[in-house]
């Protein structure tokens, strides 16, 4: 006997419908599976023979062969154990095989026939209502994430404990419910700006980096509070929208980060890696790919502290999703692409002390060429990519004994971004842009919207050929201006935008000249 049950594989964020194919004989008992299963798809005839003799289904008379297809992509993971089990079920006689004609089945099963938790539920059911089924059963574990989709898809999604109780369900004699919110959505807590004393230009940086979705890296000595500036970012920046939410959870979902039983995450990922991160920690790896930090924070903050301590190979591998918001990753058996379009912040020492530009401070006791070979570890052009660098000075006693509540809070701030993030929207909504945040204008677009007046294009020469700037530089001084122009509401940048936005692009300039 033949039957067949469905299920669906996911490459990277790409879901693909995966039919189980279950067919039955008489003879010498044997359970095989094929159509490139790997090692966990394999072993899954041990969990699903131990898990239907709990139900009374003995299958020691039967000669079992599991096709899952299509035979040319790769099964990894215990996701299909569910699927497999009821294709095996129907194909022995023990129920009708067109009940499990319309519902996608996900789920890892135990030896007791208990249903447990799998990643990537949220993109596989995504899949699955592009693919035409109307009903799913899933994990209970995973029934917060799966409501996301039956309220955005409308699927219809049950939750389930243990086969027991799906094999009833399909047979009429009892019934599964269905996936529910959890009412809790994933928001992580957010420390405010009015904790940081002083550093007024590195507030400025902060707000303007959280306008335009720009980079930012700052450069200071330890103890400056370059750590405490960047981890106020998040509360600056507009929550997801829900379609950037939903890619954000099954970024989440797929790297089995997501916190157990809650649903969308709403607050923008803020991901925070030690400088020992190894390169596919960072960007990216295994087989099957899974998605890095650089992933995890897409459409949220990367914050690498200690920049030049991190493996050179790993900070230029940033480049790629620098400029194209997202990764390939390739490896000899698969590939898959994941979104990575974080905000780059990233802090670094001026040199290996930490003093260089500071003598007025602390003495720098580095020469120049240490300073040069301190900074030689972070490769040219990322530092080119990144469109916000800032010296950020030592806090002075007189700010940190002051009375608190004079330093603006992150709502007040967060306000102006937020208006400023309207204007950008308002232009690409027009078609005036090719995207929503000056970060991502393309050169085109500042043609448009950010080219300089005559007295404009001569500051710009000026600023060129006194600091040799690349192209790439030169594109980042207009998007940072026209976000300026923004905070302040106008329509046309100025000289002093320009200036501006020269200015906080401090490793441009020769390292002797930096504290000038």
């Amino acid at each position: 006997m033949l039957a067949t049950a469905h299920t669906m594989a996911l490459v990277g964020l790409s879901p693909h419908p995966v039919r189980v194919e279950v067919h039955s004989g008489r003879g010498t008992a044997s359970f095989d599976v094929v159509g490139l299963p790997e090692a966990t798809v394999r072993e899954s005839r041990v969990r699903v023979r131990a898990a239907l003799g709990q139900i009374g289904v003995p299958l020691h008379s039967h000669a079992l062969t599991v096709n899952l297809a299509p035979a040319d992509l790769r099964k990894i993971g215990s996701v299909f154990d569910l699927a497999i089990a009821l294709g095996t079920l129907a194909a022995v006689g023990g129920m009708d095989g067109l009940l499990l004609s319309d519902t996608l089945f996900l789920g890892e099963l135990s030896l007791t026939g208990a249903i447990h938790p799998v990643r990537g539920v949220l993109p596989r059911l995504v899949g699955a209502a592009a693919h035409g089924f109307h009903r799913a059963v899933v994990p209970r574990a995973n029934g917060a994430e799966a409501a996301i989709v039956a309220r955005a898809e409308g699927l219809e999604v049950l939750v389930a404990d243990d086969l027991a109780s799906v094999v009833a369900f399909l047979r009429g004699e009892g019934a599964l419910s269905a996936a529910e919110p959890s009412g809790t959505e994933v928001h992580d807590p957010v420390a405010d700006l009015s904790d940081v004393r002083g550093q007024p230009s590195a507030r400025q940086a902060l707000e303007i980096a959280a306008a335009g979705g720009h980079d930012l890296l700052f450069v200071g000595p330890a103890g400056a509070g370059k750590t405490m500036l960047a981890r106020r970012m998040p509360g600056l920046l507009p929550p997801l929208s829900d379609e950037e939410a939903l890619v954000v959870t099954a970024i989440h979902s797929v790297a089995g980060a997501l916190p157990e039983g809650h649903g969308l995450v709403r607050t923008r990922p803020f991901r925070w890696p030690h400088h020992s991160v190894s390169d596919a920690g960072l960007l990216g790896s295994g087989d099957p790919p899974r998605p890095g930090e650089v992933s995890l924070a897409h459409d949220g903050v990367l914050f690498l502290d200690e920049l030049p301590e991190f493996r050179r190979s790993a900070i230029d591998g940033l480049r790629q999703p620098l400029e194209d918001g997202a990764i390939r990753i390739t490896r000899a058996k698969s590939s898959a692409t994941f979104p990575a379009r974080p905000m780059l912040l990233a802090a670094m020492n001026p040199c290996p002390c930490g003093w260089n530009g500071f003598d007025g401070v602390r003495v720098c006791t580095c020469t120049t060429d240490r300073v040069r070979h301190y900074r030689a570890r972070v490769s040219g052009p990322i530092l080119d990519r990144i469109d916000l660098q800032l010296r950020v000075e030592p806090v002075h006693v007189a700010a940190l004994v002051g009375p608190p509540g004079r330093e603006e809070c992150t709502s007040v701030v967060r306000r102006r971004v937020l208006a400023a993030r309207a204007m950008q929207a308002e232009r690409w909504a027009r078609g005036e842009t090719s995207a929503s945040t000056n970060a991502r204008l393309a050169p085109r677009d500042l043609e448009r919207v950010a080219a300089p007046d005559a007295t404009g294009r001569a500051v710009l020469e000026a600023l060129l050929g006194q600091r040799g700037m690349s192209a790439r530089a030169y594109g980042k001084v207009l998007r940072v201006a026209r976000t300026l122009a923004d905070l302040q509401g106008r329509t046309a940048i100025t000289s002093q935008d320009l200036l501006q936005a020269a200015d906080f692009r401090v490793l441009d300039r020769p390292i002797d000249a930096e504290a000038a």
